[in-house]
């Protein structure tokens, strides 16, 4: 235990020596605990396409992972087929290119990827957006995509110089379309290129000619935000969906809406339209998807009803047409148009007019997703809700699940699993993919020491118990495979030492763990790898760009991250009277000592009763049980005092911060008071 004047001087050195980086963004370290192959989506699906010549899908949404499916009828495997992860965030868009060998992907990430669709490899990522990338446009005849999203900004770009790109000539210059007032949701791009149409929180349709980037007009009508767009095949009429529940027809040419369906309850996200621009598909937060003659839109059926808000729809168009249709849970369902057109109706009442199909024609299953979570008091394991009411435990240190639970109560078993152990918040956690996503930022990630016999770390006989810090063993887990993180190891090897430099960590994560570095509170991400890879060439240079200055003072200078200091006052009880003087220095230790260290304290320092005055006759609390040179002296003192705080007696085996968390519990410096047991 130390006086506070001590604590106060690190204090300052630490806040002079940490603003290292006040003048550069600020980068947190991020992975994600999941399984190595994930099968299936995790949440909800936001993008589809459909590749008629091969009878695969695309499908991306919430879990980041976009995935490929087999989806002809003449086999029934599994209709997997691969996953392809680079995204960090939510897929908004995908968009298939050059007859389906290239695909096109946008995030929440703030990039645009362009993909090897048949091999499922990244090829190139766009970093121009600085927000949410919401949507993709593609002009088929021209090889011209375009994106838009958050930043209110549209760029167009060549899909053959995209796929051109390699990594020394990875420069793109793009043109862009400005003039957006706010969020960009939806984005339509005929055939030809010679037409883009925006849809923005502005609730109005905006059209550009993308040849010569010149804005044509603005359409207004709608009274919500435009979540979905489809042009004609020659630019001259476009379809829009709003969160204002309507469906517009508008004609370029006249400048204004021709036609208003209202076949939706509610909020309509996701359209579709055949090629010869006759029938509309819609979906949205009614969960049901309609089918509506355009040219007579009094005329129209209800195809299917859903459990959950619809979010995308891909029609197939050559026969026998179907349509696909995701939404807000995981699974991907087709349903087969034979027949619709015979079902059409006129009427207004749409609520009694039952649904086409009342089972789909093929399901792709998904997974459950994460939707609640808690943090156990040891700051090490979270227990987890599912969407399919699963409970299970997981280890953030070693990154992985600990026990599938079952339909259990998750309220419940937080309470049969309550300790009274206070460890300080040292990362936080992010349900936003499905799936456990674990926060480390610089302010918090070394605030956490755990004694390593409390962590159930085999330690060497010859070594003593040891604090270890929570963040240092995880980043030491995570980077294990970078080279840097060993210098000090090799150094010690070439001197002869074995390991005295660096210690390594005493906890391993599987080698499939995706880390991810972004700045904190943009979104940006910055680099992605996976555990294993951290070794590579490339990854290496990357990882030298972009591991923030505070992870590498720790893992590749060796520098021990400070730890946390527990400033208290120690008095004597008040039954003890006025004999005893009272003592009211403020004095401090680390948060983590045991009240038992303490207790000697008072026992040696207090009272006197420490070696050089406990052999001195009876009455003096140690005379008759002198213990040897080398006993702990702990057991003693817990004989003849105890520690108590807010008229509470302390277990010795309790540390500081637990006592102040759980029994002091209000402002200001711990107080704790001592008295002699009789």
């Amino acid at each position: 235990m130390t006086s506070n004047n001590n604590t106060q001087m690190a204090s300052q050195q630490r806040s002079s020596t940490g603003n290292w980086g006040m003048a550069k963004k600020k980068v947190q370290v991020s992975f994600v605990i999941r399984d190595e192959t994930e099968r299936h989506h995790r949440s909800g699906v936001n993008a589809l396409q459909f590749d008629p010549q091969l009878s695969r899908l695309y499908s991306a949404g919430r879990d980041s992972i976009i995935r490929i499916w087999n989806t002809s009828r003449a086999t029934n495997k599994d209709p997997y087929v691969l996953s392809m992860e680079h995204h960090t965030d939510w897929v908004n868009d995908v968009v298939l290119c050059c007859g389906g060998r290239t695909l096109i992907s946008a995030s929440s990430d703030t990039t645009v990827k362009v993909w090897n669709a048949h091999k499922g490899f990244c090829m190139s990522t766009l970093r121009t957006h600085k927000d949410y990338v919401k949507a993709l446009a593609y002009a088929r005849d021209k090889e011209q995509v375009a994106s838009a999203g958050l930043d209110r900004s549209i760029f167009l770009w060549d899909v053959n110089t995209l796929t051109a790109l390699t990594a020394s000539n990875n420069t793109v210059t793009t043109s862009s379309l400005n003039g957006n007032k706010d969020s960009i949701y939806s984005l339509a791009m005929n055939p030809a290129g010679t037409v883009i149409v925006s849809g923005s929180t502005e609730k109005v349709l905006r059209v550009w000619d993308p040849r010569s980037c010149v804005k044509l007009m603005k359409l207004k009508g709608h009274t919500d935000n435009v979540k979905s767009l489809v042009l004609n095949r020659d630019g001259t009429q476009c379809i829009s969906g709003s969160s204002d529940g309507t469906i517009r027809l508008w004609s370029l040419g006249q400048q204004r809406c021709i036609a208003t369906f209202r076949v939706h309850d509610d909020a309509v996200w996701a359209l579709q339209a055949n090629d010869s621009f006759t029938m509309v598909y819609s979906g949205g937060r009614d969960r049901r998807v309609w089918a509506t003659d355009i040219r007579n839109p009094d005329s129209r059926c209800c195809i299917c009803e859903e459990k959950d808000h619809i979010l995308k729809l891909e029609l197939t168009q050559s026969e026998p047409q179907s349509l696909w249709v995701s939404t807000s849970n995981s699974s991907i369902k087709n349903y087969s148009l034979k027949g619709v057109n015979k079902q059409m109706k006129s009427s207004l009442d749409n609520v009694s007019m039952p649904p086409v199909c009342l089972q789909p024609e093929f399901t792709i299953k998904g997974g459950s997703s994460i939707r609640q979570y808690y943090v156990l008091n040891d700051k090490r394991h979270i227990l987890t809700k599912d969407t399919d009411e699963n409970v299970a435990l997981w280890d953030v240190l070693s990154a992985q699940k600990v026990e599938d639970l079952g339909k259990k109560d998750l309220e419940e078993e937080i309470k049969n699993r309550f300790k009274m152990v206070h460890v300080p918040n040292w990362f936080s956690v992010d349900l936003k993919t499905g799936m456990l996503t674990i926060h480390l930022e610089e302010q918090d990630c070394f605030s956490a020491w755990v004694s390593a016999k409390e962590l159930g770390v085999q330690l060497s006989p010859e070594i003593p118990d040891t604090k270890l810090n929570l963040g240092q063993q995880l980043l030491q887990a995570l980077l294990d495979c970078w080279p840097k993180t060993h210098i000090f190891e090799m150094q010690d090897s070439m001197n002869g030492n074995e390991n005295e430099g660096h210690p390594g960590s005493y906890f391993q994560v599987p080698m499939h763990t995706p880390v991810i570095f972004s700045e904190v509170g943009r979104g940006k991400t910055l680099f992605r790898l996976l555990c294993r890879d951290a070794g590579g060439e490339s990854e290496q240079m990357l990882l030298n760009e972009n591991v923030p200055q505070w992870v590498v003072d720790v893992l590749v200078h060796n520098n021990s991250p400070k730890s946390n200091k527990l400033p208290f006052f120690l008095q004597p009880h008040p039954s003890m009277g006025q004999k005893m003087v009272m003592k009211k220095d403020r004095l401090s230790a680390s948060d983590m000592i045991q009240v038992r260290k303490v207790i000697e304290h008072v026992y040696e320092k207090v009272l006197g009763q420490g070696s050089d005055t406990g052999s001195q006759g009876p009455g003096n609390g140690a005379s008759g049980d002198r213990h040897d040179e080398g006993e702990d002296i702990s057991a003693i003192a817990e004989e003849k005092v105890e520690l108590l705080c807010n008229e509470q007696v302390l277990n010795p085996n309790m540390d500081l911060r637990t006592v102040k968390h759980f029994i002091w519990k209000q402002g200001g410096d711990l107080t704790l008071h001592y008295r002699p047991l009789k």
